[in-house]
C-alpha cells in the first residue's frame, strides 16, 4: 500500500467537524487513509502536488474530497472551481459539506461541478449517519471510470 494513496481528503477548519467526521468514518471502517487540510490553500497544494505536497503525484488522487464551504485563505467554492476546472483533477468526486442554508451556495456549487451538496446536521447522531451514508456510497458503491483496469484520471497520459 502506497503512503501517497489517500482515500479521503477532508477539508475543514472546524476541529469539531473534523473529529466527528473521522469518528464516523472509522466507526464504519470506511476510510483508513484520511488527509486533513485545514483550509482551502492547503487542500489545493495537496490536490495539485505543490508547496508542502510537491512530493505527491497526480497518479494517486484521493477517492473523495469532503469540502467545507466557509474556510480561511481560500474558500470551498474557489477550491471546487480549481478542482473541476482542471483536467487532472476534475474526475475526483467532491462533496460540499456545509452548515450554509443559502440556496445560492448550493446553486453555485452545482454550477461549478460539485458531485453532491450536503448540509451538516447539528445533531451528532444525524451527522454520523450522514457521513456513514456518504462514505458507503462514494467509497464502496460508486464506481469511478476505468482506463486499462485502473481508475481513470482525466488528462492522464495513456
Amino acid at each position: 500500500m502506497n503512503a501517497n494513496e489517500i482515500d479521503i481528503l477532508l477539508v475543514d477548519d472546524s476541529q469539531e467537524d473534523v473529529d466527528l467526521t473521522l469518528h464516523a468514518l472509522r466507526a464504519e471502517n470506511l476510510a483508513n487513509r484520511v488527509f486533513i487540510a485545514r483550509d482551502g490553500e492547503e487542500a489545493l497544494e495537496f490536490l495539485f502536488c505543490t508547496g508542502l505536497h510537491a512530493e505527491r503525484s497526480f497518479e494517486h488522487p484521493p477517492k473523495l474530497v469532503l469540502l467545507d464551504l466557509k474556510m480561511p485563505k481560500v474558500d470551498g467554492m474557489q477550491v471546487l472551481k480549481r478542482v473541476k476546472g482542471d483536467a487532472r483533477t476534475r474526475t475526483i468526486p467532491v462533496v460540499l459539506m456545509t452548515s450554509s442554508r443559502e440556496e445560492r451556495d448550493m446553486v453555485s456549487g452545482y454550477d461549478l461541478g460539485v458531485n453532491s451538496y450536503l448540509q451538516k446536521p447539528v445533531d451528532f447522531d444525524e451527522f454520523r449517519k450522514m457521513v456513514k451514508l456518504l462514505g458507503m456510497y462514494w467509497l464502496v458503491t460508486n464506481r469511478p471510470p476505468l482506463t486499462n483496469g485502473t481508475p481513470h484520471l482525466a488528462g492522464q497520459a495513456k
